[in-house]
């Protein structure tokens, strides 16, 4: 049963908080914006303290357990990268002080917009994009806007393979494209053959993922790059599935022109509820004039003026034929703060050897699953991820959402479900490198004992969870009729 909500144990006069005098002046507030009576909760601090500790234990995080969101990336989130997001020099900065005096900031900025083209093979690096879709859509832009400089205004229509990420088609919509979507052939790669039929001077170019969101790296990607380099348009490679790669392959390196990040996915900066995220572009350098500004440079000669610390100057600065500005300022900083330690923590062996523990994780999953969760591509080693079905022989009436449900008993939050499309009743298993064996063996034991179950005992996998605050809600009703209020009665 669940605990008295927070309004519910609102009693008058009852504080939860003191607020320190103020540091600034007073001002009388408008009378406009004042209201007689604000209807908040009247509670104690330790009412206050219990509310908020209960809901965070209502829901699974990374914190408590395995979190496999295939396409996701859910690792750990180092709590040192924290530790230096709240340093005062970091935390305190304000994004309209001089750059002058925020040259520490400014620093981390450009190191880490050379490690992430590094990385990645590219030129150059933009930081501004808020998350991963907006990443694509600033990156989509940059893509347009390289064509129309170039006098090439046919070029309206991106391809997209079927396998590609769900945002990639309203990215393309959203800059005004015509989308066309390309098949898959049967080992999981994108039809050449539907390719070529695609191909011609209307195409502004193919936005793939790669790995995809099967969990299978293009075996044909260099034929791929090549075809629609050769037909006029740019590929796009959407970053998100980095974490398989890092030190191994270089989209750049292979012929990609774009490519955004998630550096809450790649480097381990938090995400979920909304953000806040950071979606990083990088281009090739016959992209570099369109980049979004502004971007951190070294002011040009202070190389040859160092400070006393034995560094140049930091600027910023807009390329000479930037699509604009995508965010207020110079996107997350918090975010970049982060990722540039998890970066240099780990350095170039401990990248690669992210990825390479990632892939082994996928493919362990993958090899002791495959022989009661079907697995299309299960002839092929997988990535980062290894999507199966939850299609069980002997027991026809259970889905993949009555599988992830279940999965919730035994303390594991599930895997994606339904997520690609082209995979019926689709689990998405992402590990990440973050888990250790003997947790890998747990959650595998789990999906066995449930596809046993749902053979044996159909009703309890159907009817889970059982062992959770909440029992199985109508997610149909509840994304029509959304309760966003804590009290008991909504209407109240």
């Amino acid at each position: 049963m669940l605990e008295p909500l927070i309004y519910e144990l609102s009693s008058p006069e009852r504080q939860g908080a003191v607020l320190p005098e103020p540091d600034v002046p007073c001002y009388e507030l408008p009378a406009a914006l004042l209201r007689d009576d604000l209807p908040l909760p009247e509670v104690s601090q330790v009412d206050v303290t219990r509310h908020f500790t209960r809901l965070s234990q209502y829901n699974m995080s990374i914190d408590t357990t395995l979190y496999p969101l295939g396409s996701c990336t859910m690792k750990y989130n180092p709590r040192i990268n924290e530790d230096m997001a709240r340093l005062p020099g970091f935390a305190m900065v304000h994004p309209l002080q001089d750059p002058v005096t925020a040259q520490g900031a400014l620093y981390l900025m450009y190191q880490l917009q050379m490690f992430l083209a590094e990385i990645s093979g590219f030129a150059v690096v933009s930081l501004q994009p808020a998350a991963g879709a907006h990443g694509e859509f600033t990156g989509i832009l940059v893509m347009r806007a390289y064509h129309r400089d170039r006098g090439d205004t046919r070029r309206t229509k991106m391809l997209i393979p079927d396998s590609a990420h769900g945002t990639n088609p309203a990215s393309s919509a959203m800059a005004g494209l015509t989308v066309v979507e390309l098949p898959s052939d049967s080992r999981g790669n994108v039809d050449l053959d539907a390719l070529k039929t695609n191909l011609d001077d209307t195409v502004c170019g193919l936005m793939i993922t790669n790995p995809n969101t099967l969990g299978m790296f293009e075996e044909h990607i260099e034929e791929v790059v090549k075809l629609v380099h050769d037909a006029g348009g740019l590929v796009y490679g959407d970053g998100a599935n980095m974490n398989a790669l890092l030190g191994i392959a270089k989209p750049g390196e292979i012929g990609f022109d774009v490519m955004h990040y998630n550096l809450h996915k790649t480097f381990s900066t938090p995400h979920g509820g909304g953000g806040p995220g950071s979606g990083p572009v990088a281009v090739a350098k016959r992209l570099e004039d369109f980049l979004p500004g502004p971007i951190v440079r070294v002011k040009p000669g202070s190389e040859r003026e160092e400070d006393e610390a034995g560094v140049p100057l930091y600027e910023w600065y807009t390329p000479r034929k930037s699509i604009g500005r995508m965010r207020a300022f110079s996107g997350n900083f918090g975010m970049h703060v982060r990722a540039y330690t998890y970066i240099r923590v780990h350095g170039e062996e401990g990248l690669r050897a992210v990825s390479q523990n990632a892939v082994l994780n996928a493919n362990y999953v993958q090899a002791r699953i495959k022989h009661v969760y079907p697995v299309p591509q299960g002839e092929r080693h997988c990535m980062h991820e290894v999507v199966a079905q939850g299609k069980l022989d002997g027991a026809p009436d259970v889905r993949a959402l009555d599988i992830a449900k279940r999965l919730m008993d035994y303390h594991f939050h599930p895997p994606t479900n339904y997520f690609p499309l082209t995979v019926p009743e689709a689990l998405m298993i992402e590990p990440t490198e973050t888990e250790s064996k003997q947790t890998l063996d747990q959650f595998v034991d789990a999906l066995l004992a449930i596809a046993g179950e749902a053979k044996q005992s159909p009703e309890l996998v159907k009817s889970a969870p059982h062992d959770t605050p909440l029992r199985r809600l109508d997610e149909v009703r509840a994304a029509k009729e959304l309760v966003l209020c804590c009290r008991l009665d909504p209407a109240a």
